[in-house]
C-alpha cells in the first residue's frame, strides 16, 4: 500500500465539540469534508453553515466552508480517503468506558471502507481502544488486510487525541501539538500526512497505546491538580481563612504554582477521563482516585455553605450565577454547578438561575418552579444569597456595592479581596 495516496475527501464522524471544528478547519484548507452525525439538527444546522454550540469563530470557519461546497453534513457515512472518529466516550455505572458509540462508528464506515484508506480515533480512550477499532472493522470487513505493529494492512488505524480547549478550539486546532499513535509505523506516517494538511505545532509520532495513556496521563495530572486546590479551599473554609490570598502568597514561590479552586469538576474530559486509569488497575492508581474524590465531593462542600446561610431565611431566594463548567462558554457537560442547583431545588427555596452564555434552562433543570432562569440584574434585585459557581467574564462586570446588602458565597475567588487586610 503506498503511502502517498492524497487525501481527497475527509469525513468526520460525530459533529460535537471536537468532530465540528475540525470538520470545518479541514475543509478551510481546500478539501472535500463529509461530516457524519445521527443527530439531524446538527446536520441541518451544519448544512446551514451553523454550528449547534457557541465557539469564537466556529460559525464564521462553517460559513465559509458550506458556502464553498467544501463542507457538507449526512447522517450515514459515504466513501471517503480518510475518516475520524470523533464520538463521545461517556462512563458507565461502575466507571469504565463506554465505547458502544466508538464501536458503532466503525462499523458503520466499515461498510465504505476502500484499499488505501485511513481511519484515525480522536475520542478519549482506554488503552487499547484503538486496537478495538481494528478488530470491529476486521469482523464487518473479512476481506480486509489490518494492520498490526509487524504489518502494513490494507487500510492504516491510528490515535490522535484532541487537545483544544472550549473558546479557543479554532485557535488550539491548528496550533497546538499532536500526538499521533499509529497501529504499525505506516499507519502512523499516514496520520501524520493527514494533519499536516493544518496542524503548525508538532506533529509526534508513537505506538497507539502510547498515545491513549498520555491523552489519558494529561487529564489525569490536570484533575490531581485542580484536587489538591479543591481541599485546600475545603480546609481554608474551615479554619476561616481566605484560600485565594493564601494561593497567590504560595505560588511567590519560583516552584510553585497551585491552581484556582472551583465549586468542583466539569467537562467531558477531566471530570471523566481519570476514570479510564482507575478502573483498569484500582490497585495502582490510588492517588488519581483520591483526587476524583476530592472533585467529586466539592459540590456537597458548596451545598454545605449555601445551606448554612439559608436557615437564616423562612423561605430563602438564592441566585445561582453560572451553569456551564468553565468560565465563558456554554458548554454544560458534567457540570457541578449543575448539580449544586438540583441539590438545592430539593430545599424550601426560590432558584435564580443566571446562565449567559445559554437561552434556556437544560433539560435537567427544565419544569422545576423553583428554578426560575433570569438577568443578572434581576437576580442581584431579589435574592438573599448569591452563589457564583463560575468566572464569566459577565459577573466579573458586576459593581460591589450591589452585593453589599446580600449574602455572597464565591466559590471561584473573582470578588475575593486580595489580602484580608483589604
Amino acid at each position: 500500500m503506498s503511502s502517498n495516496i492524497p487525501f481527497k475527501t475527509i469525513s468526520i464522524i460525530g459533529l460535537g465539540y471536537i468532530g465540528l471544528p475540525t470538520a470545518a478547519t479541514f475543509a478551510t484548507r481546500g478539501v472535500s469534508v463529509i461530516g457524519v452525525d445521527v443527530n439531524e439538527h446538527v446536520v441541518t444546522k451544519l448544512n446551514d453553515g451553523k454550528a449547534h454550540f457557541s465557539e469564537p469563530d466556529l460559525d464564521i470557519l462553517l460559513e465559509a466552508a458550506v458556502s464553498t461546497g467544501k463542507l457538507r453534513a449526512v447522517m450515514t457515512p459515504e466513501p471517503a480517503d480518510a475518516f475520524i472518529l470523533a464520538v463521545p466516550t461517556p462512563f458507565l455505572e461502575d466507571k469504565s468506558a463506554d465505547l458502544s458509540y466508538i464501536e458503532s462508528a466503525a462499523r458503520s464506515i466499515a461498510k465504505v471502507l476502500k484499499v488505501g484508506d485511513l481511519i484515525v480515533l480522536e475520542s478519549t480512550s482506554p488503552i487499547g481502544t484503538t486496537q478495538k477499532v481494528c478488530e470491529w472493522i476486521a469482523e464487518e470487513r473479512p476481506d480486509l488486510n489490518l494492520p498490526n505493529e509487524n504489518n502494513s494492512g490494507d487500510i492504516s488505524v491510528a490515535y490522535c487525541p484532541e487537545r483544544i480547549l472550549p473558546g479557543r478550539m479554532v485557535f488550539e486546532l491548528v496550533e497546538n501539538d499532536r500526538i499521533i499513535g499509529g497501529v504499525s509505523e505506516t499507519c502512523g506516517t499516514r496520520a501524520v500526512e493527514l494533519y499536516k494538511l493544518f496542524v503548525r505545532g508538532a506533529l509526534l509520532k508513537t505506538r497507539a497505546p502510547t498515545a491513549e495513556l498520555v491523552k489519558l496521563m494529561e487529564n489525569a495530572y490536570r484533575d490531581v491538580n485542580i484536587a489538591f486546590a479543591n481541599e485546600l479551599s475545603v480546609l481554608c473554609e474551615h479554619m476561616q481563612m481566605n484560600v485565594w490570598e493564601a494561593i497567590s502568597l504560595a505560588n511567590r514561590h519560583p516552584r510553585v504554582n497551585i491552581l484556582s479552586p472551583g465549586p468542583g469538576v466539569g467537562g467531558h474530559c477531566i471530570a471523566v477521563d481519570p476514570w479510564f486509569l482507575i478502573s483498569a488497575a484500582p490497585d495502582k492508581t490510588a492517588l488519581m482516585a483520591a483526587a476524583r474524590q476530592v472533585n467529586d465531593s466539592k459540590p456537597e462542600s458548596v451545598l454545605v455553605q449555601v445551606r448554612s446561610q439559608m436557615e437564616r431565611f423562612k423561605r430563602p431566594v438564592v441566585a445561582c450565577l453560572g451553569l456551564a463548567y468553565k468560565p465563558d462558554i456554554d458548554d454544560l457537560r458534567e457540570s457541578p454547578a449543575i448539580h449544586i442547583v438540583k441539590s438545592l431545588a430539593n430545599d424550601d427555596v426560590k432558584l435564580l438561575v443566571v446562565e449567559p452564555h445559554i437561552d434556556a434552562l437544560p433539560k435537567s433543570l427544565a419544569g422545576n418552579k423553583k428554578i426560575v432562569m433570569t438577568s443578572i440584574d434581576q437576580a442581584l434585585l431579589e435574592a438573599d444569597i448569591i452563589v457564583l459557581l463560575v468566572g464569566h467574564n459577565a459577573f466579573k462586570q458586576i459593581r460591589r456595592d450591589t452585593l453589599l446588602r446580600r449574602i455572597v458565597i464565591d466559590t471561584v475567588g473573582i470578588w475575593q479581596p486580595k489580602s484580608d487586610f483589604a
